[in-house]
Order: structure tokens, then sequence, then C-alpha cells
């Protein structure tokens, strides 16, 4: 028998309702709704970025290791817009309606995210129930790396040359060796990304996880071009009988009947989703 999509939305909130744990997996179309621009193939790129399409660049070249080498004032260019951007846009309401149903849960939620932009915790997600698994534009590393070091990008303050997308002034230096700084993001082709603090953020998840009963995974957004999320949700299936809940416009197909697929953006799933809550007594 088929449901309809009315019915996966409410299926979805009693699921919410239920779950000990709800794990929160985002890939990059949650951040669509807040306005952020779809990298997805070379013309979504361009469309953000004319100038590097103006000098052939994809984003497979610019967000890469080699770019720092190559292009240091490029390569900051475009990861000093996409910080000055990230902290000028504010989260889409949808972020506090997960906040509203980790609420309704027994444990509360966490999050999985291959999200860059440290929006959750913009939204008030503690930053304890937040695994960033490529990394943080809010943290920065050095390029060689001469070390393990991260530290904030708090202070930095972009100056950029818009028609050329190019970095303006002197480049963010390591403050350990002198070397060109980079974002503590995994990019493409990337041996150097030192990943100790996404390390450090999964293993707080799995110990949040391992004391769950029931866990209900909401995917927001996560697609096929990058399966990083799709795989950790495909793993807690497996190993934690969790039961998912795929939200994605194009790619909503799920692993089996038990699943529910709802093929919307996030911020209307999300509010179709609280409707369906609507008057009803929380746990």
């Amino acid at each position: 028998m088929s449901f309809t999509l009315n019915e996966r939305i409410a299926v979805a909130a009693e699921l919410i309702e239920q779950a000990d744990l709800l794990v929160i997996g985002a890939g990059a179309g949650m951040g669509v709704d807040s306005g952020l621009p779809d990298f997805r193939g070379d013309e979504g790129f361009w469309r953000a970025y004319p100038a590097l399409r103006s000098q052939g660049l994809s984003f497979t070249e610019i967000a890469s290791p080699r770019s720092f080498d190559d292009e240091p004032e490029l390569a900051w260019g475009f990861y000093g817009h996409r910080l000055a951007l990230y902290r000028a846009t504010e989260p889409h309401a949808g972020f506090g309606l997960l906040r509203r149903f980790a609420a309704r849960t027994r444990q509360g939620a966490v999050v999985f995210t291959s999200n860059v932009d440290g929006h959750f915790q913009r939204a008030g997600f503690d930053d304890d129930a937040v695994a960033e698994c490529h990394g943080s534009l809010h943290h920065l590393q050095c390029s060689r790396p001469c070390g393990r070091r991260l530290w904030t990008a708090e202070a930095l303050q972009p100056q950029l040359d818009a028609d050329t997308c190019r970095w303006l002034g002197p480049l963010p230096r390591c403050p350990h060796c002198g070397a060109v700084a980079r974002p503590n993001v995994l990019m493409f082709g990337d041996g150097d990304w030192i990943e100790r603090r996404a390390v450090e953020q999964e293993a707080r998840l799995a110990r949040r996880m391992s004391e769950a009963g029931l866990i209900v995974v909401l995917e927001l957004g996560a697609g096929t071009a990058v399966r990083t999320v799709r795989s950790f949700s495909h793993a807690l299936i497996i190993e934690r009988h969790a039961v998912l809940v795929r939200i994605n416009p194009r790619e909503a197909e799920v692993p089996g009947a038990q699943h529910l697929s709802l093929p919307l953006g996030a911020l209307e799933a999300l509010r179709r989703i609280d409707a369906a809550m609507a008057g009803r007594p929380g746990p």
C-alpha cells in the first residue's frame, strides 16, 4: 500500500515524538532556504561566483589545498567571501523548528552535518551536540600544516575585490610558523586537512547515540553527489536500527519500506511536520 505525502508527513511527526533521540543529518540543501548558494554543478557555482567563471575555475579547482599554494589571494577571496556570507546570513526558520522537535523527544537531538557554515550553532544548538564532518569555515589551520593546532577565525575580517574574487591586504597567516593559513575545512584532494576537531565531535555524538533507544534520523538536503551524510544515515540504520525520514526535493529515495521519503525542500517539510504535530501533547 502506498501512502500519500500528507500521510507520510503525519507518520514523520509521530516518529519524531516517539523517538528517544533525534539525529539530524544535514547537507547543502539545508542552507538553500537561508539563501545560501547551491554549488551543485559548475553552472550553479559560477552563478554565485561569476569572477571565477571568467577565469575558467571550477568549484573543485578553487576548493583545493593547491589553490592556497598557487594563488592564495584568489583562494582566500573565495573562502573569505563565503565566511562573510555565512556571518551575514540568518539561519532560516527551520532551524528553530528542529529545536522545537528536539524538545519533544526524550533525549533531545544531535546534528551531523557536511555544511561548514556554523548555522546550527548560530541557531542555538549546543556546540557539543553538533558534528561538522567536513570542518568549519569559522576555524583555521596552517596550510603546510606545521602541526595539528587550530584557531578561531573570529578576528578575521575579509576585505575583498568582488570583481576579481581576490583577497585585499595581508593574507591570514599561521601564528606558529608564518605560513599562509587556510580554513579548517575538507577540500577536494585534501591530504592536509586537520580532522582532529571533527573526530572529537563525532566521538561525542557516538556517546550520545550509544545511550539512546529508538533513534529517528531526520535527514535534510543531503544528496548523492557528496554522500557523507547519507552514508552516516545508512550506518545508523544498520548498526542502531534507526528509522530514517529523508527530506530531499530531488533524491528522496529510501532503502526500505520502513523508512519515509519526503520529496520536499527542507523548510517546507519542517513546516508541514510541525503543522502535523500541532495540538498534540509533548512527551
